[in-house]
């Protein structure tokens, strides 16, 4: 129909073409871990290289195609964002962060420490989620080094396209996900000007989106801190230096 637009193919297109096209260049996510001293930033041309990267080791090394189901055992971390993004490209359907591993999981992404709870599934690749790209030493056979393999992969990926009504997250459809990511980003206040400050971890599929698909829908950018420092000062200098809007 004339005025209509035509559907996303996938959930990571609905939330990426929007800021890429408006500030490719500009910090998307910036991640802090206080406990490290680490500091990360990507703009969104290097979040969706990452997220292709990943698309194309999951369709092409872990064998995952649309409508398989991919859990995401990972924190609040860029590379988790990266990972999703990645899931959601090739179509998978991310399982609930919080629900227990069940057996029809096709394939599974988790760090070392939830290598036991992930090994059920028959893919697994495990992230170090190293600021410098180093992988995990002795895995078990048979069990991918996220850091070493998804290097080789381009950061170009050409998704099939996907009905809206397509699952994507847990139970809910493409559809579904923008529209409660696009409530979510309005009941925070968050528009696209803002920098968004966040210590929550995105553990449930509730706080996923209220933490990181709600600041994508808006076109915000985010600054995610892990193991926040309690010194009120550093965190003041912090909301300063990154020019922080909203704070969650």
């Amino acid at each position: 129909m004339r005025g209509m637009t035509a559907p996303e193919p996938t959930l990571t297109d609905a939330l990426l073409r929007p800021v890429l096209q408006v500030d490719a260049a500009g910090p998307r996510i910036t991640y802090y871990d206080d406990a490290t001293g680490e500091r990360v930033e990507v703009s969104a041309t290097t979040l969706a290289n990452w997220a292709a990267k990943t698309a194309n080791l999951l369709r092409d090394e872990l064998g995952v195609q649309p409508g398989d189901r991919v859990a995401v055992l990972l924190p609040a971390h860029w590379q988790t964002a990266a990972v999703l993004l990645g899931a959601w490209w090739c179509g998978a359907v991310v399982t609930d962060p919080a629900a227990p591993m069940a057996g029809e999981v096709d394939a599974a992404l988790c760090t070392a420490d939830r290598l036991a709870e992930a090994e059920q599934a028959p893919e697994v690749a495990v992230l170090s989620l190293d600021a410098f790209g180093r992988g995990v030493d002795d895995l078990p056979v048979g069990v991918t080094d996220y850091a070493t393999a998804v290097r080789v992969h381009g950061d170009a990926f050409a998704p099939v396209p996907l009905s809206p009504s397509a699952p994507a997250l847990a139970r809910r459809s493409i559809a579904e996900v923008l529209e409660a990511a696009a409530a979510s980003a309005t009941a925070q206040g968050f528009t696209a000007q803002d920098r968004v400050l966040s210590t929550a971890d995105w553990s449930t599929t509730p706080e996923l989106v209220d933490g990181l698909l709600a600041v994508l829908s808006a076109g915000a950018s985010l600054v995610q801190v892990s193991h926040q420092d309690p010194d009120e000062q550093r965190q003041t200098r912090r909301i300063e230096t990154e020019r922080v809007t909203a704070v969650r």
